[in-house]
């Protein structure tokens, strides 16, 4: 189906998923099924009890992205709808905010294609748009979470404007449920056999259904595996070229500006130029390969964070990576900003594929997103194929260790302060006004790997109290980023 057969389509219509296929071949179960067994293979009362925990997942799920305004399936809705008022699932629902329902006035499970058309509106600077007038109201952090006041007496009576989140009590007995449904047997064995179960009807599917399916794809006009529209997800920015690409960039800056001032000397505060610090290291640009490079993450970086994370230093040296892949330096990101725009141009010629790269705000300093903006505006860092993730590490331990924050709260205000300050004033930061239009989510990352020793209950310090030097846990960091980013955007309504 084409972009414009899809616009035409209204969201309010049903669709039958047959109606728009082919007449493949059918696969039907016959048989009498024997008393107290399902077709699974799996009892009556293992089937039920398995159907319950999975829909109060659903109704979890979309509880929270309902609250934090993200889209959630229509038709998952429709049916969880039907199921609200059954007294297994009464209060599943609790945590619902007023008018959490809906985005810009559409029903979150309820909008259209054109919300969100497939060819964005071409403009000659992306940038060039007009920053609005701010609202009078206040911001206070308190015990983690941003409040919004009308005015400094609302602050001194401490009555905030009504932005709903989940409470903590709430989000640790989601929480618990979730844990319960992790470690249930049978809900597993379900599962596992639907899953298997659903894998085999596939393959029977494609053995008789093959030919056809493939006649049926060369019938439709202009679509193949090559102008089918396809996203890259979860890749830093830093590593959108390929190793082979960087290499021809560091090449080609070395001949054409060698003699550019790119950094200072830690030791002495010297200046460098391109060619000093190549100097330095003994290099040439003849001496470089792709080997020699060593940034391509092969299969010794599988479950070893350190290495993976030592791939994105060029020649193993920090300095290259600096000077190179980073938007903060002393050149202000400036070959960084080169690079990604030669990345987007092969994106932009490719028409068909897009990708949502990730750029990094750590939370040690308030100026980290006014930093990225203003490097990403004044190098004009866009394209029409690209939209950013921001994403978060956790290392909360390692700037405490390094006296960098003195509590966790610092690190909460340092990432969302700003984004609050914006949205009640974008005049007050105009180029991070224009760059948020194009990020799309938040993310928080870490080696997954990594033990952890404490557990988030409501006996845990409040973030404003973690004053200690061990890493909260992941998902104290989740649910304050979550509560944070769900009343940011009923701000922003």
């Amino acid at each position: 189906m084409d972009s414009e057969s899809y616009q035409r389509m209204s969201s309010t219509d049903v669709y039958d998923e047959y109606d728009l296929a082919p007449d493949f071949q059918r696969i039907y179960i016959a048989g009498q099924e024997i008393s107290g067994i399902s077709s699974l293979g799996v009892p009556l009362h293992d089937l039920k009890e398995a159907s319950k925990s999975l829909v109060q997942a659903l109704m979890i799920r979309e509880k929270y992205m309902a609250m934090s305004h993200q889209s959630f399936p229509k038709i998952t809705a429709r049916f969880l709808q039907n199921l609200e008022d059954n007294e297994e699932f009464q209060g599943m629902k609790e945590g619902f905010g007023k008018g959490s329902t809906d985005v810009d006035g559409i029903p979150y499970f309820d909008r259209r294609v054109s919300d969100h058309p497939f060819h964005p509106p071409k403009k000659e600077d992306p940038f060039d748009i007009e920053v609005p007038m701010g609202v009078e109201c206040s911001l206070k952090m308190v015990q983690g979470l941003m409040y919004v006041y009308e005015n400094e007496e609302a602050v001194k009576n401490n009555t905030p404007l009504e932005l709903p989140y989940v409470q903590p009590k709430t989000f640790l007995a989601d929480q618990n449920i979730m844990y319960a449904l992790i470690s249930d047997g049978p809900l597993k064995s379900f599962c596992y056999r639907r899953l298997s179960y659903l894998s085999s009807k596939y393959q029977l599917h494609t053995l008789m259904n093959e030919l056809k399916e493939s006649a049926a794809q060369k019938e439709v006009p202009h679509r193949d595996f090559y102008n089918i529209r396809k996203v890259d997800t979860h890749v830093h920015a830093s590593s959108c070229m390929n190793q082979k690409h960087l290499l021809r960039f560091i090449k080609k800056k070395m001949k054409t500006c060698s003699d550019e001032v790119v950094c200072k000397d830690k030791k002495s505060g010297k200046e460098m130029t391109l060619a000093e610090v190549f100097d330095s290291m003994a290099l040439k640009p003849y001496d470089l390969s792709v080997d020699k490079l060593d940034v391509h993450a092969d299969r010794n970086t599988f479950h070893r964070f350190d290495k993976f994370n030592a791939k994105y230093n060029p020649i193993g040296e920090s300095r290259l990576r600096e000077i190179f892949i980073k938007t903060d330096n002393y050149i202000n990101g400036k070959y960084f900003g080169h690079v990604i725009k030669e990345v987007m141009e092969d994106l932009g010629e490719s028409k068909y594929q897009n990708a949502e790269y990730r750029l990094s705000i750590y939370g040690r300093s308030r100026d980290e997103w006014d930093k990225l903006a203003y490097w990403a505006i004044e190098n004009k860092i866009y394209s029409d194929n690209v939209r950013w993730m921001i994403q978060i590490p956790r290392l909360y331990d390692i700037y405490k260790s390094a006296k960098i924050v003195k509590n966790f709260q610092e690190i909460l205000e340092n990432i969302f302060m700003p984004l609050f300050e914006v949205t009640r004033n974008p005049q007050s930061h105009p180029e991070l006004h224009k760059f948020l239009i194009y990020v799309s989510g938040f993310d928080s990352v870490d080696d997954e790997s990594k033990t952890e020793h404490i557990k988030f209950d409501l006996e845990t310090p409040l973030p404003e109290d973690w004053c200690q030097d061990e890493n909260p846990p992941y998902s104290y960091y989740l649910y304050y980023m979550y509560a944070n980013i769900t009343v940011l955007n009923q701000f922003r309504r």
